[in-house]
């Protein structure tokens, strides 16, 4: 596990800059060491990441009561907040080029493709892309939001997206084998959402990581080069490697295990394959039964009457907590019920994981990132 310096003598930027050629260059200084560590932030995180993070400048200009990182950090992430404050994932330049540099390996690209960056890059899965096209030796091609038709007529060679992305460029039944790479990452695809891609020509690659691991650490399952993987005791997925964080800004400890770093995800390994379950704090205690809220999900996404589907427990003096479904209806005009959804979970899961209550949304809150903002699904379940 990386540790840092403990004399934080480097600067540390925020930039609230929309995605483009300033936020690009910023970046490549800061990996070089010619310019100060960035931590790069969208206008809707600005204020409280800054609150939290500390950061000796702002918008070039000095910040009252900020403070420098230690000597190795290049970028500082703020985490999403969606579990309270953000509290700063520190990394260094040589872990976000040891990522950047296995995931080029990994998919084949040579020198001088293009990239395609329609993520944010105040998120690790977004800034990752402008590393590997710095080690590309290209200027990546930014879009400051996704615009599905856009991203079609890019003429990028690779591109990195989130499920929901992915489902709007098949909605329009467009020609994909243009991208050499489509990246997918952020969150579990729907069933069926990666044969229907590919039918159009897509070679997805499915990716598993987080901004403590410089993003997608594990592609298809297997990890990439010099990353180790494990299951703990505790069925909590641990990685090893050269991607890893340096530490928190925040100061509070890296969980870790050894050398391990160790995630928040249950997974299974088989055959050196790694299959994530989903999210120990996503786990529905209902009845005295442990419930993954991701793996019901995944089954009530499989329904032909649903387009997509979230999962969280809600408070039930009798249970303890009962799992509840959050779906957007394939069909508006005809949504699912409890009686059939539970039905179609009894064939796939155990009884006490089939929902228990349904809620029928137009859309799911996502966060900036792309996954389901579980603590709105979950206040709105209250």
């Amino acid at each position: 596990m990386p540790t840092t310096s403990p004399h934080p003598d480097r600067p540390l930027h925020a930039l609230v800059l929309p995605p483009g050629p300033e936020l690009f260059a910023a970046l490549r200084d800061a990996l070089s060491g010619a310019g100060p560590a960035v931590l790069p932030l969208s206008p809707d995180q600005a204020g409280a990441a800054i609150s939290a993070l500390r950061p000796t400048h702002v918008g070039g200009a000095r910040h009252d009561g900020g403070a420098g990182v230690p000597e190795d950090v290049a970028v500082v992430i703020a985490t999403s907040g969606s579990t309270g404050a953000p509290k700063g994932v520190l990394l260094s330049a040589r872990a976000l080029r040891a990522s950047a540099a296995a995931s080029l390996r990994r998919v084949a690209a040579t020198r001088g493709e293009r990239w395609l960056c329609c993520l944010p890059p105040s998120h690790v899965s977004g800034l990752q892309v402008l590393v590997r096209a710095l080690l590309s030796g290209t200027e990546p091609i930014i879009h400051p939001r996704f615009d599905p038709r856009r991203v079609l007529e890019s003429g990028a060679d690779h591109v990195s997206l989130v499920p929901t992305q992915l489902h709007r460029l098949v909605e329009l039944g467009a020609d994909l084998s243009g991208f050499r790479t489509i990246l997918l990452g952020g969150a579990a695809p729907r069933p069926g959402l990666l044969a229907e891609a590919r039918a159009l020509g897509a070679h997805v690659v499915t990716t598993y990581g987080m901004s403590e691991t410089c993003g997608g650490c594990v592609y298809d399952g297997r990890p990439l080069d010099h990353v180790n993987v494990k299951i703990g005791d505790d069925g909590l997925i641990r990685v090893a490697g050269p991607v890893l964080l340096s530490g928190y800004r925040s100061g509070e400890p890296v969980p870790r295990d050894g050398e391990w770093f160790v995630t928040s995800d249950l997974g299974e390994l088989s055959g050196g394959r790694l299959r994530v379950l989903g999210r120990a704090d996503d786990v529905v205690n209902t009845g005295g039964e442990k419930v993954v809220a991701g793996a019901v999900a995944e089954v009530l996404s499989g329904h032909p009457a649903v387009a997509e589907a979230a999962v969280v427990g809600r408070p039930d003096p009798e249970w303890g907590e009962v799992v509840v479904a959050v779906v957007v209806p394939a069909d508006p005009a005809a949504p699912p019920t409890l009686p059939h959804l539970r039905a179609y979970c009894a064939d796939r899961l155990p009884a006490y994981a089939a929902p228990r209550d349904l809620r029928v949304v137009a859309r799911l809150p996502l966060l900036a990132n792309g996954k389901p903002d579980l603590q709105r699904l979950r206040s709105g379940t209250r």
